[in-house]
């Protein structure tokens, strides 16, 4: 080995390492997801996801106060509605859960990014992101129906004071219908942050106990990627950019740093990672039973996250990744 060969000197000494270190992470970085549901006073924890509440909205209201006070720009509002039916009405009725948290998080904080989570879901009461058709057992979404339901909830969430719009369905074409609709209402200057690339995956377990949007049957497997994939992740954001997203998301984010850098390397837009529920509560779990250290770990998973290309992160982690980062 030659002597003028030696990465280690620069690893010496924390300053140094602290110096030439690639790859930093901020708390600029960082999205924080909120769960709001009708009612007051409501602070329920999802057994699933320790830390992690379900929320009435003057609570979603204190949680926002609180991370604009950490330093974390923004929060994605995800709905859980008092009552669900095939329509979906709750997602795009003006008076919706996530319409009444955006609206009371703007006008307490209105410096804080607020994000709709556009999907429907949690609104159905078969849990699927759309129309079915009549008597189908298998969760086959009928597509162009769906999208007209996606943009009046878009339009309906950016009215009540959203800052961006992030369609989730998987639709084809769902981010054009949204474009367009918002475009025609007079929100032409909301971005679309689309889920360009989501996978059917099993790390989404503890999502659903949060959002109660547990497929009643069938699954998602006909409209959400396979895992498998990773040439289609990239077609899906071709047509996603084509259609008038602004930015572009892939989710879940642990298994899928690949897609994230090839995301990042086949478009020229800002690239969202989503850090999922079941990523977050395995490592819960773990620093639960003194397996791990939480705050090493979460720091190394999410600066993972940013080396293989995220601009944004969304990760339950926020908070504390924000005081751990301060």
């Amino acid at each position: 080995m030659f002597p003028n060969h030696r990465p280690r000197r620069l690893r010496s000494h924390s300053q140094l390492r602290r110096m030439v270190r690639e790859t930093v992470l901020t708390t600029s970085d960082l999205i924080y997801p909120l769960f709001a549901v009708p009612g007051e006073a409501i602070a329920k924890e999802v057994k699933s996801m320790p830390g992690v509440y379900q929320l009435s909205v003057d609570k979603i209201v204190e949680e926002a106060k609180a991370v604009y006070d950490l330093g974390i720009p923004g929060i994605i509002l995800f709905g859980i509605p008092e009552d669900k039916d095939i329509e979906a009405t709750g997602a795009w009725h003006d008076c919706g859960i996530v319409q009444k948290a955006a609206t009371a998080v703007k006008e307490a904080v209105p410096e804080l990014i607020v994000i709709a989570d556009t999907c429907l879901c949690e609104y159905t009461s078969h849990g699927h992101c759309g129309y079915l058709e009549v008597g189908d057992l298998t969760g086959r979404v009928l597509n162009d129906p769906t999208l007209e339901l996606l943009k009046k909830t878009a339009v309906s969430q950016a009215k009540a004071g959203a800052d961006i719009i992030a369609p989730s369905g998987m639709m084809d074409g769902f981010v054009q219908a949204i474009r367009t609709g918002l475009d025609e209402a007079g929100y032409e200057d909301t971005p679309i942050l689309s889920y360009a690339a989501k996978y059917a995956s099993s790390y989404y377990g503890p999502f659903r106990d949060a959002a109660e949007s547990t497929p009643q049957f069938g699954d998602r497997r006909t409209y959400q990627m396979d895992p498998g994939n990773a040439r289609e992740a990239i077609k899906e954001i071709e047509l996603d950019i084509a259609e008038g997203a602004d930015m572009l998301m892939v989710k879940p984010a642990l298994a899928y740093m690949d897609i994230i850098w090839r995301v990042k390397e086949a478009s020229n837009l800002p690239v969202a990672a989503y850090n999922v529920s079941g990523e977050y509560s395995m490592i819960k779990a773990a620093a639960l039973n003194g397996w791990i250290d939480e705050q090493r770990v979460v720091i190394e998973t999410l600066t993972g996250f940013k080396r293989a290309g995220a601009d944004l992160i969304l990760t339950y982690h926020a908070k504390d990744a924000a005081r751990w980062l301060s």
